[in-house]
């Protein structure tokens, strides 16, 4: 039996946390979830997780420092990173890439574009994941 791959989302938004589990838990994901930046590195020490979603805005310290703290430490430095957020896309995209994330999608996300994203990433899909070509990144710019 394959296991089911494991996804931290960390939102603090309860009823967008509702929104990905319902989505995840759909397409066959484990989900875990974490409501701030504390939060975030205590579950992927505990979960470690696959691939991890992660919001900019949190309590206790923004995505920011949790991207920094985990691309820091070579135990979760390989875990992808899908940020998602509701801030300026224009100022924050290109600060998130620097920063250690995969990919960087706009709320409200779309679910399509969110699922391709998380399934390039995790090599779920026919085509390797590229930040370049990927029209989720694409789309936030034009």
């Amino acid at each position: 039996m394959i296991s089911k791959k494991k996804i931290l989302v960390v939102e603090d938004d309860a009823d967008v946390r509702l929104g990905y589990q319902i989505l995840l838990k759909a397409h066959d994901y484990a989900t875990v979830f974490a409501v701030d930046s504390m939060c975030a590195i205590s579950e992927t020490r505990k979960q470690q997780p696959d691939l991890i979603i992660l919001d900019l805005g949190l309590p206790a310290g923004d995505g920011f420092i949790v991207m920094g703290r985990l691309k820091s430490n070579t135990q979760f430095c390989q875990i992808p990173i899908v940020v998602v957020s509701g801030r300026d896309a224009h100022s924050n995209r290109d600060r998130a890439l620097a920063a250690g994330a995969d990919a960087f999608l706009q709320k409200p996300w779309n679910d399509d574009e969110l699922l391709s994203t998380v399934a390039e990433l995790l090599g779920e899909s026919n085509q390797p994941p590229s930040l370049k070509q990927s029209p989720m990144v694409q789309a936030v710019t034009e």
